[in-house]
């Protein structure tokens, strides 16, 4: 296709602020771009169990004691304990012990894998979720989605590898989804619940867009001629990718083709879970489109989890909001077919201790706390590791950060030792020197 030439009467400002209009889609303006580095061969080191990821991120440290590591013999122990106001039982055809904080997905624990045994390495809100996101509480690294997305790219040409669904801004913000040094076109790219979730994606009136970005990408073909080992690739993919979304994603989040059961599965038609209701419906159609990860932010930085500080009844509402969306989207996966090469992530940056701060609340707790699991390859109805008779240790089957993201790594047939990036003349990957992959957790 032959490339238009740049007119002198076309100003530079004016060509960038209508053939940028696809890059500020993406998120990517005045983004400082890693150089493109080794690329990967976009296949999996072994045979994997799982083509998506979906992961489910609670910020503010929910509270593992009051949720899915119930101890009921709290106020037994010596101490100033808090027992938990929710009362637990036995649930799915193992009889595994939950609360009713989460009484729906509690209802799907038979296709769900318990990791009782998490901890982490800081009890900072911001540093904790770094970790959990990049494998680092110091400094900011590549993100588990970016590295995912770098490592087997996407399936569908027409959409990013990594998309992040969240209505406020996480701690730690942009960066908990950042491609940092790895190419920036494996960045998430953020959408908001609502009637325009990625902003600046509707395509300039007119014919002009179409000319305006093939003169782009010949400039860019030219540029990129002499200089092979530079930022523009990725910018130049990024552009493509984004003109390609203005068709792809107004559909992808247009619910109206979708039966009001569905609707009604997730929570979508309540008022009260309809926001949560929505991302886990949009997670359901953007995996069965293609898109390789994509990550769940159920509150931002304020507002959230963290409230149990005061009192840990502040969970209530909050679980009540994403309860049925969680539980309509494994329902939904599974009924579908997907849920086998689906893998869903729940996690939060740590747990709330078992210890009372105050008289009703609970503080930060990274030494011990529960995530979970559910497809994807894993084991169904099955917990992994446990902590002690408080929930302040873990006493058996230690599943720290890096050996949680070398776990989701090998379920999408990656080896977290082989996906290494060369940066500043070393080669880094997301669980840095260590990590170890919880095979029990497979079925």
């Amino acid at each position: 296709m032959k490339h238009l030439q740049a007119s002198p009467h076309f100003s530079r400002r004016s060509f960038l602020r209508s053939g940028g209009a696809a890059a500020a889609a993406m998120g990517f303006g005045g983004h400082a771009f890693a150089r493109m580095g080794p690329k990967p061969e976009l296949v999996p080191h072994f045979a994997p169990r799982a083509k998506n990821v979906i992961m489910i991120f609670l910020s503010g440290g929910v509270s593992h004691v009051d949720s899915f590591d119930p101890k009921p013999d709290l106020d037994k122990l010596e101490g100033k304990y808090l027992p938990s106001p929710w009362e637990a039982s036995r649930k799915g055809k193992n009889g595994t012990l939950t609360t009713d904080l989460f009484p729906e997905v509690s209802n799907c624990i038979d296709d769900i894998t318990l990791i009782r045994s998490m901890h982490g390495d800081h009890n900072n809100h911001t540093a904790a979720t770094l970790g959990m996101h990049t494998g680092s509480v110091t400094s900011p690294r590549p993100s588990l989605g970016s590295w995912i997305s770098y490592a087997l790219g996407t399936s569908n040409p027409n959409l990013p590898g990594h998309i992040v669904l969240s209505k406020e801004p996480s701690y730690a913000g942009s960066l908990a989804w950042d491609s940092n040094f790895l190419p920036a076109n494996h960045q998430g790219v953020h959408a908001r619940p609502g009637v325009e979730p990625i902003r600046n994606l509707k395509p300039i009136r007119g014919a002009t867009q179409p000319a305006l970005l093939n003169m782009l990408a010949g400039l860019n073909a030219s540029h990129a001629d002499t200089r092979p080992d530079n930022d523009l690739l990725a910018r130049q993919q990024s552009f493509e990718t984004a003109a390609s979304m203005e068709l792809a994603a107004p559909t992808i989040f247009d619910f109206a083709r979708e039966s009001q059961a569905t609707k009604e599965l997730y929570g979508l038609t309540n008022s009260a879970t309809e926001t949560f209701a929505w991302q886990c419906l949009a997670a359901r159609r953007l995996v069965e489109s293609g898109v390789r990860f994509v990550e769940l932010f159920d509150t931002g930085s304020h507002n959230n989890w963290d409230g149990a500080h005061g009192n840990i009844l502040s969970h209530q509402p909050l679980a009540n909001a994403i309860d049925r969306p969680i539980a309509g989207l494994l329902k939904d996966l599974k009924q579908r077919g997907l849920l086998d090469e689906t893998l869903v992530i729940w996690c939060s940056e740590f747990g709330r201790t078992p210890r009372a701060e105050g008289s009703k609340g609970r503080n930060h707790h990274s030494k011990a706390f529960t995530t979970w699991l559910a497809g994807g390859g894993t084991k169904r109805g099955y917990v992994h590791g446990a902590t002690d008779e408080s929930g302040s240790k873990v006493i058996e089957g230690h599943v720290h950060t890096h050996d949680f993201h070398a776990t989701i790594l090998h379920a999408l047939g990656l080896d977290h030792k082989r996906l290494t990036y060369r940066h500043n003349g070393r080669d880094f990957r997301l669980t840095d020197v260590a990590g170890n992959v919880a095979h029990e957790v497979f079925a």
